[in-house]
């Protein structure tokens, strides 16, 4: 097998959560389980209606396209696409083509051709009699559409980009681009030569999940390539995704442009935006993925993988922040490591699958950071402070409360400790003979025979100094 020269480029299809739908006022609630509620004359089409230009959409288009690094158009329109399609109710779809709303820009190093708005098709359910119903409720939803150069010569690179973007959209807050709810729909164009020229390009479809990304852009380079080794030709077509089969199969062959018959829209008037506009928009941008990466890796020193677990939930990230804001210590650094330890491990462990949303957690910042203060003083013991956040989370009380109530202050004196040592001791020969054989392990047991006499609160670094020196006697 020949090395080949593997080319893809990216289309994905992004709803905007605007409130309202893209050319009418219906409500824009995806999560609406009832068919056919949020609709209007508009959205479905009757004759003699007019579309109105959501402006909300057109600003979420701006962000994106300053976040991105794109060249926002001053001046653009929409356009009719025409086509049939049975979730399609104008018959055609109200987009852009020749003059989108931003072009360029840049997503995790592979270069952007343009992003334009567009609306959602309706959705069709197929029911078990082989028949179809249609649910307007989408029908009319701003939709974004992101096209990228044909720069990506890997799955793992398109993932990669695709996984940023998403991030970048949730930051911005124009959209939550769950995948799994189709709020952001990723196509991939593949193309496989044996030379440096282009080869027959063939459209993936139904992506809905960041693994079928990887797995259905691997899997079509991996057809297409034994197809050439065979001599075979590859057909310019649309294929589909069998998420459980884990293959692409043949839909139809590709529509070229000049098939959808583009035509300017006429009941919709030119889109011109303002430089003060775009001023504006663009001061109210927040801070973005790739720059409080660099922040983070500035200010907190955390290794990459620690950024990325914070960076990928923006909720977590605020409350590390606003935790590390209440230690009032000049050095924070040793603090910033157990707040980030006890954050990602202990407290999302009792949250448990959920994402970590603030409303729904009763510890505030400022009692997560005495916890912490708690235990880098030694005051708590480390098995202590996962009893007391057990307490905080349901409670809600501040740890000073819960340890004074409790009892749970860390033993630190060596009297008081030596007793429970030498009862470990006493109660089991068995490990003090291993442990004189040169057996650590033995010494660790005891600690931990200690550890639990004393229910957490002793303090380990006493006890291992006791028992060494018990044990030399």
């Amino acid at each position: 097998m020949r090395d080949f020269k593997v080319t893809i480029g990216l289309e994905i299809h992004v709803e905007l959560n605007t409130k309202t739908k893209m050319f009418c006022g219906c409500v824009n609630n995806p999560d609406e389980k009832r068919p056919n509620i949020n609709v209007c004359p508009i959205c479905l089409a009757h004759p003699g209606t007019l579309p109105t230009i959501n402006e909300e959409a057109i600003k979420s288009m701006i962000k994106i396209g300053q976040a991105v690094g794109g060249t926002i158009a001053k001046f653009s329109k929409f356009d009719r696409k025409n086509y049939f399609y049975p979730d399609l109710p104008k018959g055609y779809q109200i987009s852009q083509y020749d003059e989108p709303l931003v072009q360029g820009g840049e997503v995790a190093g592979v270069k952007l051709t343009r992003i334009h708005l567009e609306e959602d098709t309706a959705r069709s359910i197929h029911d078990q009699e082989g028949g179809a119903l249609i649910d307007f409720n989408r029908a009319g939803v701003p939709l974004m559409e992101l096209v990228t150069e044909p720069v990506i010569s890997s799955a793992d690179e398109a993932l990669k980009m695709a996984k940023e973007l998403q991030l970048i959209l949730r930051y911005l807050k124009i959209s939550e681009a769950n995948m799994d709810k189709g709020e952001m729909r990723v196509e991939a164009n593949i193309s496989i030569s044996k030379t440096k020229e282009f080869g027959t390009k063939v459209e993936v479809k139904n992506i809905n999940s960041f693994a079928a990304v990887r797995d259905a852009i691997a899997y079509e380079i991996k057809r297409q390539e034994e197809a050439l080794d065979k001599g075979e030709k590859i057909v310019q077509e649309t294929r589909g995704w069998d998420d459980i089969k884990k293959i692409t199969f043949s839909q139809r062959l590709k529509e070229n442009a000049h098939d959808y018959r583009y035509i300017p829209e006429p009941d919709l008037p030119p889109l011109k935006i303002t430089d003060d506009e775009l001023s504006k928009i663009y001061k109210d941008l927040p801070e973005l993925p790739k720059a409080k990466r660099e922040r983070f890796s500035r200010e907190y020193n955390l290794s990459e993988n620690q950024i990325e677990t914070l960076i990928e939930d923006m909720a977590l990230a605020e409350y590390f922040e606003e935790t590390i804001s209440e230690i009032k210590v000049e050095d924070k650094n040793p603090q910033i490591t157990l707040i980030f330890n006890y954050l990602t491990t202990d407290l999302k462990g009792l949250i448990g699958g959920e994402e970590f949303n603030r409303e729904e957690i009763k510890i505030t910042p400022e009692n997560f950071s005495e916890l912490i203060l708690l235990i880098d003083s030694g005051k708590i013991s480390s098995r202590v402070a996962k009893d007391v956040l057990k307490k905080m989370f349901e409670t809600g009380l501040d740890p000073h409360s819960i340890v004074g109530e409790d009892g749970l202050h860390q033993i630190s004196g060596e009297e008081e400790i030596k007793q429970f040592v030498e009862e470990a001791i006493a109660s089991n020969p068995k490990a003090v003979e291993d442990y004189k054989k040169g057996k650590e392990n033995a010494a660790q047991f005891i600690v931990g025979q200690v550890m639990g006499k004393t229910k957490g609160r002793a303090n380990p670094e006493v006890i291992k100094k006791i028992l060494a020196e018990l044990l030399k006697q």
